[in-house]
């Protein structure tokens, strides 16, 4: 079965397309909650009492109390929806019902109904395991590989999904945040879920106390601009667009990129693409390359400073 994105699973709950058995792993607790929660939306909102069941396996500690977990979960996912197409039941801290934390005839018992079920599961019902930290190398674990759909929550597939991300953290905070907020915030950060997580942290710290975040406030603590494409800078040299090469070469550097490694990435332009762009400037740029190395290792000037007169000799050539 396939490995999805928060993102991907979200379009299928809108279609009301799911598939039979989810297992949403990760470290980003909020998101596994947020979207555990969305499932619901498969079914109405007066139907729910009837048709959506929530279980906690956070106490199945003993073989006894696990078995009798998995039977109050094997006899929910096999009822019959009332009045609706589907039927959700989710499984909360799953992880004690996918990896037991003590071997006993009873567990054994339990888990061998469990994998019955996951093996032929009821398609008018979606089921749902939230869990925390899982062995990878289990017998269950490996047979949700097969038979479930796996969701790493914490990954952010693209603009949107960083924005309802952002504004999932916020409301969990507390507070409500403005769409343009939010907006600004993932356009300065980025789609790295770390970078998100950090600016995040600091906003709610910075607006502690306020109910609603607007731009402004996003503005005041935002770092700046992420460099969303890595070889936007490569790419602007190649097409001798100066100006662009120097915003891109700003946007790595004010992100933190090592001087070191973006010297590294316009070496390899010179190797790999100069011979066909611009055959008699290789020899130049080999040795632009090498002085601006030299420069850095001797400290012989801000690097900064530096890196901007190799850009702009790197675009000059006619293409």
């Amino acid at each position: 079965m396939p490995t999805l994105t928060a993102a991907a699973v979200r379009k299928q709950i809108a279609a009301g397309a799911t598939d039979a058995v989810y297992l949403l792993a990760g470290d980003d607790d909020i998101e596994k909650s947020a979207l555990a929660g969305e499932f619901s939306d498969l079914v109405e909102e007066d139907l729910r009492a009837f048709n959506v069941e929530r279980i906690h396996a956070g106490d199945w500690t003993s073989g006894d109390r696990l078995a009798d977990g998995v039977a109050a979960v094997i006899a929910a996912a096999r009822t019959l929806p009332m009045m609706a197409p589907r039927r959700v039941v989710t499984v909360l801290q799953a992880e004690g019902v996918l990896v037991p934390r003590r071997e006993s005839e009873a567990a054994t018992r339990a888990l061998e109904a469990l994998e019955s079920l996951l093996k032929d599961p009821e398609r008018q019902t979606t089921l749902v395991f939230v869990a925390g930290t899982v062995d990878k190398r289990s017998r269950m674990y490996k047979l949700l590989q097969r038979q479930a759909t796996i969701v790493e929550c914490g990954a952010i597939a693209d603009q949107a999904d960083a924005e309802r991300w952002v504004r999932t953290r916020i409301a969990a905070g507390g507070a409500e945040i403005d769409p343009a907020a939010a907006r600004l915030l993932v356009t300065r950060a980025g789609v790295d879920v770390r970078r998100l997580r950090g600016e995040v942290d600091r906003l709610l710290l910075y607006t502690l106390g306020q109910k609603r975040i607007g731009v402004e406030d996003a503005r005041a603590i935002a770092g700046p601009a992420a460099l969303l494409d890595d070889w936007a800078l490569t790419n602007a040299i190649e097409a001798g667009q100066a100006g662009e090469a120097l915003r891109q070469l700003a946007l790595m550097l004010d992100a933190g990129t090592p001087p070191e490694k973006i010297l590294g990435q316009l070496g390899w332009l010179v190797r790999a693409k100069f011979p066909q762009l611009s055959p008699a400037e290789v020899r130049r740029a080999i040795d632009a390359l090498f002085r601006t190395d030299q420069d850095l290792k001797r400290s012989a000037g801000d690097p900064r400073v530096l890196l901007e007169r190799l850009v702009v000799e790197l675009c000059t050539p006619k293409r």
